[in-house]
């Protein structure tokens, strides 16, 4: 009997592991909108949270985001990897726009 074993992403400092969140493939007048076409997703939904960078004094400042939340990320930034069949993408603080409220 063979154990599937998933591997655990966990970010360090002021990472941040999220999920792309797909965009609508058809728009609402019905027109299919083809891959070329298509644009790099901006929304995403945060995964897993580091613990914050240390400044200067040795204080860890804390990240303003938790597992669950929705958040709109800069365009062309992050890492995009992919663990166990799934991608993810692993963004700095600096990169995160704004948190979602939907």
């Amino acid at each position: 009997m063979a154990t599937e074993t998933k591997t655990q992403l966990i970010p360090l400092a002021d990472r941040i592991v999220v999920t792309a969140l797909k965009q609508d493939e058809v728009t609402a007048s019905g027109l299919v909108i083809p891959d070329t076409a298509k644009e790099k997703p901006q929304q995403g939904e945060v995964l897993a949270v580091g613990p914050g960078k240390m400044d200067d004094a040795g204080k860890r400042i804390v990240i303003e985001l938790e597992p669950g939340d929705r958040i709109l990320y800069a365009k062309y930034s992050g890492t995009e990897i992919k663990l166990d069949g799934i991608d993810y993408i692993v963004l700095n603080e600096k990169d995160i726009l704004a948190k979602l409220i939907v």
